[in-house]
């Protein structure tokens, strides 16, 4: 009788779902695999996510300017797809280093430095990007930049090598 009066009769036999169970499953779910796949959500990821972001708006906004100029191809949507396929792979690989950290017993070290690597890739993706649109980029940014590198391991050359990668 308790679940007749949760999700009473429809007209057509089947049976009328709460919009409010739904999205309490929906936010269980999703908690949980983040939880699962990233060790919980922390500031590291946050911001990895809103630099995700900004990169992804910027290059819209940069593709837009060229293609208005006529100097590049513009906004085309095959290279938007391939551009938030990018970005679900960045954050795969901050997933399987944490599932790593897991299996090695570290706490978010490996995640952590993959993270710190991504977000200075984004960084200098959005660097990229306000240059192509014509501003002016700050040298706090720049050292910011470097800070990440040095925290992530990377190299000079890691950054050449994605960039190849993306062509």
């Amino acid at each position: 009788m308790i679940a007749q009066e949760k999700f009473p009769e429809r007209r057509d036999g089947g049976s009328k779902v709460d919009k409010w169970e739904v999205f309490k499953f929906s936010t269980a779910l999703g908690s949980s695999a983040v939880t699962y796949f990233y060790g919980g959500w922390s500031g590291v990821l946050g911001v990895l996510l809103a630099l995700v972001i900004i990169d992804y708006v910027t290059g819209l906004f940069a593709a837009a300017a060229e293609g208005k100029k006529g100097t590049g191809p513009g906004l085309k949507s095959k290279i938007g797809l391939i551009g938030i396929a990018r970005k679900v792979f960045i954050f795969a690989m901050v997933a399987v280093s944490h599932l790593i950290d897991g299996v090695l017993g570290d706490s978010h070290l490996f995640r952590d430095a993959v993270a710190y690597f991504y977000m200075a890739n984004e960084l200098l993706s959005i660097l990229e990007n306000g240059g192509r649109l014509g501003a002016p980029i700050p040298p706090v940014i720049r050292q910011a930049v470097e800070v990440l590198k040095s925290k992530s391991g990377s190299q000079e050359g890691d950054r050449e090598d994605a960039s190849k990668e993306k062509r």
